[in-house]
């Protein structure tokens, strides 16, 4: 059984350790958080041991669980990685890209696992549609949230839209050789709404809007392939499927299928709606997190894709920072 620690217990770290005492692969020594009010609810409601400082924790555990503000995701990962310990470290990997680049040199060093919080691939609509998705030519991106001032000390490219450029980066293997973008700070002192393009080396492009002021949530990728449109609802958790397929070729999930325009006989249009297993998606990627430990694989999103996701969105902010 794994040893693991919690680093920070606000209102996510409050849902990992909730979830971390439920997996029986892990054995949740305590947490360190500074903040006396986070730490009394947690010690009183969920009945987990405060340690005093970081050092003291570190030094009984074998896995760190970093659930702070960006801003310290660098001080406590580096910390970490230095003793060895496995690190999950939630979005964004740091604050900027050159910590998140030290990081993963020293995650090289330790020969240990990390594996970054990008919750959105575990999401069930997300995986009921990677079956579909094989060469991806246009993706269209929308992330739209109402304001929480959590979040409000970086930007909403690092915030917000971060989730979709990892889902991309993960979807198109190609590199980026072309970003802009556009944004508003109009609550923050940094942007509160992008859009931004994206334009990889084998001709794909994708096009992500997000904000954080919206007037209502909305967390929508589609999709399009020589053959096939495919929409994820990221929110409500469905997944559909529009594709061009030859007459007789087999269902899936949830379809049915439409014959096209007369001189187009034999081809069809399958409309595919396949299941969702429901789960908890924060659940998963802890699951995933001990598992790759355990063993000695890749972890689902590493270290790599931390730094990857991160370098694109601060480019992003560059952009807005040379146009202001």
């Amino acid at each position: 059984m794994l040893r693991i620690g919690i680093i920070g217990v606000g209102h996510l770290g409050k849902i990992h350790l909730k979830l971390i005492k439920e997996l029986p692969q892990f054995e949740l020594v305590g947490f360190y958080d500074h903040d006396d009010e986070n730490s009394e609810f947690a010690v009183r409601e969920l009945g987990v041991k405060r340690f005093s400082s970081f050092q003291e924790l570190a030094d009984q555990v074998d896995a760190i669980d970093i659930v702070t503000p960006a801003l310290s995701h660098f001080e406590y990962a580096s910390k970490s990685l230095r003793m060895s310990k496995h690190v999950f470290i939630e979005k964004p990997i740091t604050y900027s890209t050159k910590e998140a680049k030290t990081l993963v040199s020293l995650a090289e060093e330790a020969n240990v696992k990390v594996q970054i919080g990008h919750v959105e691939r575990f999401n069930p609509a997300f995986i009921a549609a990677l079956p579909f998705i094989s060469h991806p030519m246009f993706i269209e991106t929308k992330r739209l949230a109402n304001y929480n001032p959590r979040g409000m000390d970086v930007s909403v490219a690092v915030d917000v839209m971060i989730h979709d450029i990892d889902i991309i980066l993960s979807l198109i293997k190609s590199p980026v050789k072309r970003v802009s973008s556009v944004g508003a700070a109009v609550i923050g002192k940094t942007a509160d709404m992008i859009n931004a393009r994206l334009e990889f080396a084998n001709g794909a492009v994708a096009n992500l809007s997000a904000s954080r002021i919206a007037m209502k949530n909305v967390r929508e990728t589609v999709i399009f392939q020589n053959d096939s449109y495919i929409n994820i609802d990221f929110l409500n958790k469905t997944t559909q499927i529009i594709r061009h397929k030859a007459a007789g070729s087999p269902m899936e999930g949830k379809a049915f299928a439409m014959e096209l325009a007369s001189g187009q006989d034999g081809n069809i249009l399958q409309f595919i709606t396949p299941p969702i297993i429901l789960s908890n998606a924060i659940k998963s990627e802890l699951e995933q997190f001990a598992s790759a430990i355990e063993n000695d694989t890749p972890t689902p999103v590493t270290i790599e894709a931390g730094y990857e996701a991160l370098n694109i969105a601060n480019k992003i902010n560059e952009i807005l920072r040379l146009r202001s």
